[in-house]
């Protein structure tokens, strides 16, 4: 058998030299330790075939520390080894197995390898560390493709991460994204919102070759967080979050149509308008330029009422012994609305007994002339019998109510002593002073005995009261909340009235007066001293109405500038105006606003009873409107509202910014809610009771703010926050509040919420700043430093005024100036004075002269004065001060207000 020299093998293990002998019929291995001897021998047929790969090593990659497996598989092969960087794998690492190909017969050869991590490392940096397979046969031998072996992996950081982008709505975005190094490279895709974003389902999508992400063109739907990531067989890497923002700029709609002339009569104003809603600013997108409201001049063709004119001559006296004329309304003819004459247009006459053709009078004239005389005698009994029953009601409402003592009740001594009494000519009359008491605890008694308390059905007025009773104690008037407001809204009329006693004040009042409050609302009714007729009792209500539940008919450039008042029941008769006293928000400045009180009727519909600055003093209302509130002069109780026009842009309403946090924080999270609302004491009391219920806490005092009608939104946005501990969570810069939401005043407890979020729950230490701005308007703001955990604040005690006055009080207690005292200032005040030492002066000194004509109308103007500054300064009022007024005037009673104890 022929001897074949096979190659010179050098194996790497220990110092072990290995000779390698190959046969036709075998081989031998011969070496210190091992030896083996493998007998492979092939058929004769194939003995001349060159051995081919079944299968060849391939690439593989080390992944942590796992070993990789190559496999090499050979036929016809008598041996098979390894080969590794130019160096044969030992014998012992080789995994053999032979198996025959039954298609051909021939022997088939399979080996395998490990590589392991320490291997490839041992050369890592130097070269590839690669490894191929070496096949025998009888013939010659064949080598596999060389199979690279590397150690896999994926660096942390992103070589170019996407960066967050604001464009305009159909605009081309380019997010770039360049992956970390990593073997093999990572492959790449991308999320939107943590959503896998799939090209093939949405084309609008693109991914090139480069790893970068193409919006074609940009949609509102594209708005959100993009993120870029990288994945391989080690790890899988993401970038950080690119914010994409797809705004869109505003578009002004097309003009409205013009609005009617403001005037009736003569010359006046009409507007049209026109919307930033084509389309509407989005996220951010620049608003509309230009005037959203355009203003002219009109003329309105002012009408003309009928005129009659003269009467035709009399016609001749016909056979009815009737004669007529007529008389057309053509004097003018009535035009462009106006009133028809009003009147006959024909008129008859009997004629004499010379004229009529017919003087025979016979028995059925003298039935008629019987008639007459039986109708006019049924009239006359009637007569008689109605005046009988009006005197007997008389006698019993004069009755007394009280005795004098409850006039001399008023008379409250202030612990000075008057000089010269005896020159006062006020003070010969001397008062029954033998009590003491300060306020009337009497009984207040009818004479008529009624069952039902408070019954409407027959009229306006209130019977009296059962049994003919009701007491008085220091002013208050106990009774049962509920009882009350059942009685109340079994009444049609007051089928709309709220029915928590929290925002309801009643009371029972009788000619001397007294005052109704709703604590912390800025809204009180002050029931003068005669107001009510003597012989009257009146069960008397105020409460406010929730904007929500009461909807007021607003047009054009209209707003809602006070809490809409109910006061009742409507209908009772008063003698003298009562004063309903309410907040308003409105600048105050009557030259850009077009103000009207509104009243609600029995229908249901609200009616202009008057416009401030053109006040009737004929009228039954009258209106003083001070910085931030309205007194409200009515002889008629009922539901009042304050309405605002705008006359320009430059009106604005007070708003009044309230910034609440949650009292206790335990997460991570911090959420500001910032309140919008009109700058009004019930709006503030409500905001601080919901916000007590929520667990907030005032972060910051209120913050007052003028809101023009710019048609502009408000914007409000949070900076300067230290970004090492706090971030926002708010995609957009800003937060915006339509301009229509705020200018209606129909939503009561508008606001927004940011929110933050906080790196650490250790950190408690927030300082921003807050800006509050109307797109493109002036803006203020507010710089806020506070510690969410220690500060402790109470809710309302620094900001809302806590008004612990009595919701209603009741005769003398209700008033500063004693009853007998208001009387006889009166007295001295009301008459004219040659030297202008009367009301005139008083009303000057008290600036209050803006209003002479309305004084003048009433029949005591010093009473009227008087109540005024009762409900101007019930908490803050100084009778010494106004001594001083009567004392400059030159009028001796300003000396009754320092009476002393010991002179009474």
């Amino acid at each position: 058998m022929p001897l074949h020299l096979g190659p010179f093998v050098r194996w790497r293990s220990g110092l072990v030299l290995t000779w390698i002998c190959l046969f036709s019929s075998g081989f031998t291995f011969i070496g210190g330790e091992h030896s083996a001897t493998v007998t492979h021998p092939l058929p004769a047929a194939f003995s001349d075939l060159l051995p081919h790969f079944l299968v060849e090593p391939d690439d593989v990659y080390i992944v942590k520390n796992k070993p990789v497996t190559l496999t090499c598989r050979s036929t016809p092969a008598t041996q098979i080894y390894f080969k590794c960087n130019g160096e044969w794998v030992h014998q012992d690492q080789h995994l053999i197995e032979h198996d025959v190909d039954p298609a051909t017969g021939l022997p088939v050869m399979q080996v395998k390898i490990d590589i392991s991590r320490q291997q490839v490392e041992k050369i890592f940096g130097l070269e590839d560390y690669w490894c191929q397979c070496v096949a025998w046969s009888t013939t010659g031998t064949q080598k596999s493709q060389k199979a690279y072996v590397r150690i896999a992996y994926l660096r942390k950081n992103f070589e170019e991460e996407p960066l967050g982008k604001e464009v305009a709505l159909d605009q081309e975005i380019l997010l770039r994204c360049h992956p970390p190094e990593g073997v093999p490279p990572a492959e790449v895709e991308w999320q939107r919102n943590e959503e896998l974003i799939d090209p093939k389902t949405d084309p609008n999508f693109f991914i090139t070759v480069d790893h970068n992400l193409i919006i074609k063109q940009a949609r509102l739907a594209d708005t959100g967080n993009y993120t870029c990531v990288a994945k391989n067989i080690v790890a899988r890497r993401k970038s950080s979050s690119a914010t994409v923002i797809v705004y869109v700029n505003g578009g002004w709609s097309t003009w409205a149509t013009w609005s009617a002339c403001s005037a009736v009569c003569g010359r006046g104003w009409q507007k049209r308008s026109r919307s930033c809603t084509n389309p509407t600013p989005l996220n951010g997108g620049t608003s509309c330029e230009g005037q959203s409201v355009q203003k002219s001049a009109c003329t309105a063709t002012c009408p003309v009422d009928g005129g009659w004119s003269e009467w035709s001559k009399w016609s001749p006296c016909g056979a009815d012994c009737t004669m007529w004329r007529s008389r057309e309304c053509t004097q003018p003819t009535p035009g462009t609305g106006g009133k028809d004459c009003q009147g006959l247009d024909l008129q008859s006459l009997n004629c004499t007994s010379e004229q009529c053709p017919q003087t025979a009078s016979g028995a059925e004239d003298v039935a008629l002339y019987v008639g007459i005389v039986v109708v006019a005698l049924c009239l006359t009994l009637l007569l008689i019998i109605l005046v009988l029953v009006y005197r007997r009601k008389k006698e019993g409402l004069d009755a007394d109510v009280a005795d004098s003592s409850i006039l001399t009740t008023g008379f409250q001594p202030m612990g000075i002593k008057p000089t010269k009494p005896e020159n006062s000519h006020l003070l010969t009359i001397q008062p029954d002073l033998t009590t003491t008491t300060t306020s009337y605890q009497g009984t207040l008694r009818s004479r008529h005995e009624v069952a039902g308390k408070f019954s409407m059905s027959n009229g306006p007025l209130l019977e009296p009261l059962p049994n003919g009773s009701h007491t008085l104690h220091n002013g208050k008037l106990p009774s049962d909340p509920n009882d009350f407001m059942n009685r109340l809204s079994s009444q049609t009329y007051f089928k709309t009235l709220p029915r928590d006693n929290v925002n309801t004040s009643y009371g029972t009042f009788n000619f001397l007066g007294g005052r109704l409050t709703l604590p912390n609302t800025g809204i009180s009714l002050l029931i003068p001293p005669e107001a009510i007729p003597r012989g009257k009792i009146y069960e008397i209500y105020l409460t406010i109405q929730k904007k929500e539940d009461m909807r007021l008919p607003l047009a054009g450039c209209q707003t809602l500038l006070s809490p809409v008042v109910s006061c009742g029941p409507p209908g009772v008769v008063l003698t003298r105006p009562v004063i309903l006293s309410m907040d308003h928000c409105s600048d105050a400045c009557l030259e850009n606003w077009a103000i009207r009180l509104k009243k609600q009727s029995y229908e249901g519909t609200w009616e202009d009873v008057l416009q401030l600055g053109e006040e009737v003093v004929s009228e039954p209302y009258y209106c003083q409107l001070e910085a931030e509130t309205c007194r409200v002069f009515t002889e008629q109780l009922g539901r009042f509202a304050l309405v605002g026009e705008s006359l320009s842009m430059a009106a604005a309403k007070r708003l009044k910014l309230l910034l609440f946090g949650p009292a206790y924080c335990s997460t991570l999270e911090y959420n500001i809610r910032i309140y919008c609302m009109d700058d009004t004491q019930d709006l503030l009391k409500e905001v601080m009771q919901m916000e007590r219920q929520l667990g907030g806490r005032l972060i910051d005092e209120p913050h007052v703010l003028l809101f023009k009608d710019s048609y502009h939104n408000l914007r409000l946005s949070i900076h300067d926050m230290p970004q090492a501990h706090w971030r926002s969570k708010l995609l957009a810069g800003y937060q915006e509040i339509p301009f229509y939401h705020i200018w209606s005043g129909s939503q009561r407890t508008l606001h927004c919420t940011f929110t933050l979020e906080r790196q650490s729950l250790s950190t408690c230490d927030l300082t921003c700043t807050l800006c509050v701005w109307q797109v493109e308007g002036e803006g203020q703001s507010f710089t806020l430093d506070f510690n969410i955990s220690k500060d402790i604040r109470p809710l309302d005690s620094d900001f809302l005024l806590m008004d612990n006055c009595t919701p209603a009080l009741a005769g003398p207690s209700a008033f500063q100036i004693p009853y007998l005292i208001r009387q006889k200032i009166c007295s001295s005040l009301d008459t004219p004075c040659p030297n202008g030492a009367d009301w005139r002066l008083l009303a000057q000194r008290l600036k209050l002269d803006r209003h002479m004509s309305f004084f003048a109308s009433k029949a005591s103007p010093t009473s009227v004065i008087l109540d005024l500054w009762e409900a101007q300064h019930f908490h803050s009022g100084n009778l010494n001060q106004l001594a001083a007024v009567m004392a400059e005037i030159g009028k001796q009673e300003a000396m009754i207000f320092l009476v002393s104890d010991g002179e009474c």
